[in-house]
């Protein structure tokens, strides 16, 4: 009987596809930057922002220029992101645990505010195929029964039910991250992190998920930093918030050290990197131009993202691409870069984008779409889209209003087209209906406390 296994033995392991030569699978580092504009990147069209190492990436990648977040706010991004589902279908549809109008025209739907278990994350996907993970830094998505390390991941440095840090200089009274020394800053801490995980499994395929807690509120940034960007200040620029520039770039400092890790441990040509932010800017603090509003908002300024993948040996350096993609398409993305497949039965709205990536072909789909049950002080009240080509159609649930813009020749969605194209507005709409349907979306309902007397949500966002 030995004799017979040795050999068959022997076999097996000279078929395998490491001896045979094949090529090991990639890493994987996922960027996800809290609330970070469109065009808060220099690469992307800031004249204020200095992002010179998250440039050098884009340069090296590709840059797309109509990427989505799933939502206008974090939560429901996250959970698209890590599953490859809308928010409508997951119905986590709001930042946890949410904005609360009890006196709106409208009653928010029963959603869920934590990610279930039986929902499969992409480090999920990946542990089978030998893949070590972590999540460093805000996770936000339910308490600790459903923290990353219920999720598939190995370690979990700063994730909680937390939408922010208490501070971004130690002691940061982060329950899952050990205390750093006085005055540490947060973003250097988790890129040190995240660096000290790539070492540790330098031998073997990783996922490494950096949701930065940058930039989002408290604004604060180290003060040599602030002085820099308050000497940079003109007057009437759009884009002027000192210490929101400084958490700008305490983010790019965090790409610049990743890269310099990943070439001195020669992991560069073996590393996929994706850059990314999980809605629009905040308003009051940055700006989105030319596009309208910003986070919790209905419009582009709440969903349009900048979005960096750098797949080396695949990507041409320095490439631009046009299409709509949106979180969802993450997921599948990774898995089929890692040579996975989807589990059986499980649904992916997302698409992969490889085929872009390759330059071999376009995507399938024709349609994105939103769908935010909620009000939100940004300017949002309950309201669902679709793009669908040039055109994004926005249903608003108070008074069931519809509007239309051409985003090829309006980008700041100023001229709503409803009444002008009344058949291409049924089309989209009937789409988005269908759409709801098939997701199981939840909707709001009238409320029978509304009082508009009582009600202090704020209104919609105006027209720049």
């Amino acid at each position: 009987m030995k004799k017979i296994l040795l050999p068959l033995a022997v076999f097996l392991c000279l078929t395998s596809p490491l001896v045979q030569g094949a090529a090991s699978p990639p890493n994987f580092i996922f960027i996800l930057v809290d609330d970070l504009g469109w065009t808060d990147l220099s690469g992307f069209g800031s004249k204020f922002y200095d992002t010179p190492n998250i440039d050098r990436l884009a340069a090296q990648g590709t840059k797309f220029t109509q990427a989505y977040a799933a939502c206008t706010v974090c939560s429901p991004t996250r959970a698209a992101v890590l599953t490859g589902k809308y928010p409508a279908r997951l119905r986590i549809t709001d930042w946890i645990a949410g904005h609360k109008r009890p006196f709106a025209k409208l009653r928010v739907p029963d959603w869920t505010m934590f990610l279930p278990h039986e929902e499969v994350t992409i480090a999920e996907a990946l542990k089978p195929l030998g893949y070590a993970t972590a999540s460093i830094g805000k996770w936000h998505l339910g308490g600790p029964e459903y923290y990353p390390d219920k999720h598939g991941f190995d370690l979990n440095l700063g994730g909680t039910d937390r939408g922010q840090p208490p501070s971004y200089f130690a002691p940061y009274k982060i329950a899952t991250l050990p205390e750093g020394p006085a005055g540490e800053f947060l973003t250097d801490r988790e890129s040190a992190e995240a660096c000290k995980f790539i070492e540790q499994n330098r031998a073997r395929p990783f996922f490494l998920y950096l949701p930065h807690y940058a930039v989002h509120t408290p604004i604060m940034a180290k003060k040599e930093v602030v002085a820099k960007y308050q000497a940079k200040i003109k007057p009437g620029q759009a884009q002027s918030n000192a210490a929101y520039a400084g958490l700008v770039e305490s983010v790019d400092d965090s790409v610049g050290r990743l890269l310099r890790k990943l070439a001195d441990l020669n992991l560069e040509d073996r590393t996929v990197i994706f850059f990314t932010s999980d809605n629009g800017g905040l308003m009051r603090i940055t700006d989105n131009a030319p596009l309208r509003a910003g986070k919790g908002s209905a419009y582009e300024g709440g969903v349009r993202v900048p979005l960096i993948i750098k797949w080396p040996g695949v990507t041409k350096p320095g490439t631009t691409n046009e299409t709509p993609v949106i979180s969802v398409d993450y997921h599948p993305t990774i898995v089929e870069m890692a040579g996975g497949a989807p589990r059986p039965g499980q649904i992916l709205d997302g698409e992969s984008l490889v085929p872009l990536l390759r330059g071999t072909g376009g995507l399938k789909r024709t349609a994105l779409y939103w769908h935010y049950p909620h009000y939100h002080p940004g300017g949002a009240t309950p309201y669902s889209a679709i793009r669908e080509g040039d055109y994004r159609l926005v249903e608003f649930f108070e008074d069931r209003r519809v509007e239309l813009y051409n985003l090829k020749t309006d980008i700041s969605e100023q001229h709503d087209l409803a009444q002008v194209e009344p058949a291409r507005t049924a089309e989209l709409r009937a789409k988005l209906d269908a759409w709801r349907q098939q997701t199981g979306a939840q909707l709001p309902l009238p409320n029978p406390d509304y009082d508009p007397e009582k009600d202090k949500g704020g209104g919609k966002a105006k027209k720049k």
